[in-house]
């Protein structure tokens, strides 16, 4: 009565090994869409920071732009020479 019990312990252990490993197949399909989740990842994440330069570059360009007309508005405003008859010199 133990060697039949036994030996379907033993068969019901190796059953329940050889259903939980997964075949190299599966394995290597499963690292190729990971590998293409990654690659699909990496191309999102160069397409942000594309715009994000983008997005400093005319962040720039209106801050110099900014900064140019507010340097034209302090700057003194020199007004039209106006002729004027001289004065003769009081002694």
């Amino acid at each position: 009565m133990r060697k039949p019990f036994a030996f379907a312990l033993m068969l019901a252990a190796a059953m329940g090994l050889a259903a939980c490993d997964k075949a190299s197949e599966d394995k290597a399909q499963d690292a190729q869409q990971h590998a293409e989740q990654a690659q699909e990842k990496m191309g999102e994440a160069q397409d942000k920071m594309n715009d994000a330069a983008k997005e400093n570059a005319e962040a720039a360009k209106d801050q110099a732009e900014a900064q140019q007309k507010a340097a034209e508005e302090a700057a003194p405003s020199t007004p039209a020479p106006t002729t004027a008859p001289a004065e003769p010199a009081k002694q």
